[in-house]
């Protein structure tokens, strides 16, 4: 379909969520107001609807290297309520980017929502960068909620790295990663939230490292403002000589809850797996030195916020 047809309010969403300005180039999905609006498939990256449920399959030949794929989803119409699956089927040695997202412009009564299950296969020795924004706009009085779902399977040798991103707009979220790793494979994860009002939070990690030389490294960055809260879990189970590392940084703010409860569980003698979490507010003598330079309280707070979620 010709990119004109996306009006201003849906090209805004495609630019926060997956930084285009129009229909890309290459391999594509993209997903608007509950529907398929326009796909395709390159050479080496092949994507097929699903005929018995909303989603698609994406298939990336063995051995493709220096491609990307984008399937952002896009929802401007109030009401609208979905749940999406996608799975992602990477060849051997392939080394590949994908980038998906969410947007939603909800100006309306009623609830949006949005839930998209994302299974990964990685092959052997594969590679693969996977970018998620989450985004939420609208002055109506219904509520953005998006539920992400991510199940990792890497396989020998694989490695993935997961870069999700929620900073603005999203009322409500459960955000789930389930992950099974291999011999030598590694999953890293930077996740960063920001809630501000009544918004609420919820991450949960499953991480099973079941071979030989495999590893996990989680990162999760949050800012919880006003009256939101946050919930961060995290489950790592070392059931071989394998490497697990958890981090929970957290900025509260005014009568903001933030909640970390992590759990790690050597299952093997050579099992190594660590955790840590911090949860505080911003030093007051932050804030007086960024004064000092000539910035008010809330602009000082603001350039702290947004370095911690670089």
């Amino acid at each position: 379909m010709a990119e004109k047809q996306l009006d201003r309010v849906k090209l805004n969403l495609l630019q926060e969520v997956a930084d285009l300005h129009g229909i890309p180039e290459g391999a594509y999905s993209l997903r608007v107001d509950g529907k398929l609006y326009g796909k395709n498939s390159s050479e080496n990256i092949i994507i097929e609807k699903k005929t018995d449920k909303p989603g698609i399959d994406i298939y990336i030949k063995a051995g493709t290297k220096r491609e990307s794929v984008h399937i952002p989803v896009i929802l401007a119409e109030t009401g609208i309520k979905e749940t999406v699956y996608n799975d992602f089927h990477i060849g051997e040695g392939a080394d590949v980017l994908i980038i998906a997202g969410c947007g939603i412009h909800n100006c309306g009564v009623q609830d949006s929502e949005h839930s998209g299950i994302h299974s990964f296969y990685v092959g052997k020795n594969a590679k693969v960068k996977y970018v998620e924004k989450h985004y939420g706009e609208g002055d109506g009085n219904g509520q953005n909620i998006m539920n992400p779902t991510t199940v990792v399977s890497l396989d020998e040798g694989a490695y993935m790295e997961m870069e999700t991103t929620q900073i603005k707009g999203v009322d409500s979220t459960y955000r789930k990663t389930d992950a099974v790793l291999r011999e030598d494979s590694t999953l890293v994860v930077h996740e960063k939230i920001m809630t501000h009002g009544n918004q609420e939070a919820k991450t949960e990690f499953h991480v099973e490292l079941n071979g030989d030389g495999c590893g996990v490294h989680l990162v999760s960055r949050s800012v919880a403002k006003d009256n939101s809260k946050q919930t961060f879990i995290s489950n790592i189970k070392g059931n071989s000589v394998c490497s697990g590392h958890s981090e929970c940084d957290a900025i509260i703010m005014d009568n903001a809850q933030v909640s970390a409860i992590p759990e790690i569980e050597a299952n093997n003698i050579g099992a190594s797996l660590i955790h840590e979490a911090a949860i505080g507010k911003i030093a007051g003598e932050q804030i007086v030195k960024l004064m000092t330079l000539g910035l008010d309280e809330k602009q000082a707070e603001e350039e702290i916020i947004n370095g911690f979620l670089k």
